[in-house]
């Protein structure tokens, strides 16, 4: 799916950022990414609020193969295809996508805040060098 495509697909929703990610597009609006345009098909956030939905269309989540294995991403399902062909419905599940990619971001611990544990001060490299001296000094 190209770029205008996707602005095409997503016009009833309101205004998107589309910005090149892996072999697609990441799909976000207010900052939020909630969407993926892949060579797999177009994948929206979901949660277990919204994960039934995708369910009851008989869609799937976003799966990728490794050399090793196959990696299941259940934050992302595909969209069902019969909402290509209806944009109003469309608008609605990429608003629930959104609310889903909001509610994993209220989720996530801040970044660069971790419980802090008390730790003694680090001697500084100079008095340790002086204190290795002073002990391999003979006591007379």
């Amino acid at each position: 799916m190209d770029r205008e495509f996707l602005i095409d697909l997503f016009a009833d929703f309101g205004p998107v950022t589309i910005r090149k990610m892996f072999s697609g597009h990441g799909i976000s609006a207010d900052g939020i990414n909630f969407a993926l345009s892949l060579r797999a098909g177009l994948f929206f956030r979901a949660d277990e609020v919204t994960i039934p939905d995708f369910e009851a269309e008989g869609s799937k989540p976003f799966q990728y193969s490794t050399r090793a294995k196959t990696v299941l991403v259940n934050s992302y399902w595909e969209l069902p295809a019969r909402l290509f062909d209806d944009s109003a419905e469309l608008a609605q599940w990429a608003r629930a996508a959104l609310a889903a990619a909001q509610r994993a971001k209220v989720k996530k611990r801040p970044k660069g805040k971790k419980a802090t544990k008390k730790v003694a001060p680090k001697k500084s490299a100079a008095k340790k060098r002086s204190a290795k001296k002073v002990a391999k000094k003979p006591v007379r």
